[in-house]
């Protein structure tokens, strides 16, 4: 089992980017603790060193899901801003979401095509309706339907009916992974302030 996190400063100032930072050391020692296997796929880094922008993490193990449900939605560092000594802030956000990354590409294979013969009205006079050189084909695993009828031979028709059909299946993935990176960026601007599920902040040394 596996899952995608995706963790975004959002448009927050730089100290938010700090903040995400130290929430992923945070997030990946949680990981170790639980024996859940962590790996960064992505990270855009912050203007300054050791931050990041967005940072793009792989999750598996037996308890992926669970535990990235424990860190889905907005966290919080507590902290005064190690840039600015004039700001009384101390609450740094950022938004931890599950994204689709890994997108399937559907193998075409003319054996998952069903084709029929069909008789169409239109132009070409008696010899189509009676011969029934139409051709209906149907995807079985994406339910995509194309009739053709264009041609007076039903082995013509047939050949352009599996060429739209590849097409359309082709098509479909294309749209699927423009929607899968759409999601992503809009997590970016997701990021609500306040309410978050998780504080963390830094750990007082024993005295």
């Amino acid at each position: 089992m596996s899952v995608h996190l995706l963790l975004s400063a959002g448009r927050g100032p730089q100290e938010c980017a700090w903040a995400l930072a130290r929430l992923l050391r945070r997030l990946e020692a949680d990981a170790t603790r639980q024996n859940v296997e962590t790996r960064r796929v992505e990270s855009v880094p912050g203007e300054r060193p050791d931050t990041y922008r967005s940072v793009l993490i792989h999750i598996s193990g037996a308890g992926a899901e669970a535990f990235a449900a424990s860190w889905t939605g907005t966290l919080c560092w507590q902290a005064p801003s190690p840039y600015r000594t004039t700001t009384s802030r101390k609450n740094w956000y950022v938004i931890a979401q599950p994204c689709q990354v890994d997108i399937s590409r559907t193998t075409f294979t003319e054996a998952d095509v069903d084709v029929v013969a069909c008789r169409t009205g239109g132009p070409g006079g008696q010899h189509r309706n009676k011969a029934s050189t139409a051709v209906r084909a149907t995807h079985r695993p994406s339910g995509i339907v194309v009739v053709v009828d264009t041609e007076r031979q039903f082995s013509l028709n047939r050949r352009i009916a599996m060429r739209l059909l590849r097409q359309r299946v082709e098509d479909g993935d294309e749209a699927t992974e423009r929607a899968a990176v759409t999601g992503r960026w809009r997590i970016h601007d997701e990021l609500v302030r306040g309410n978050p599920i998780r504080v963390e902040r830094l750990e007082k040394s024993p005295s």
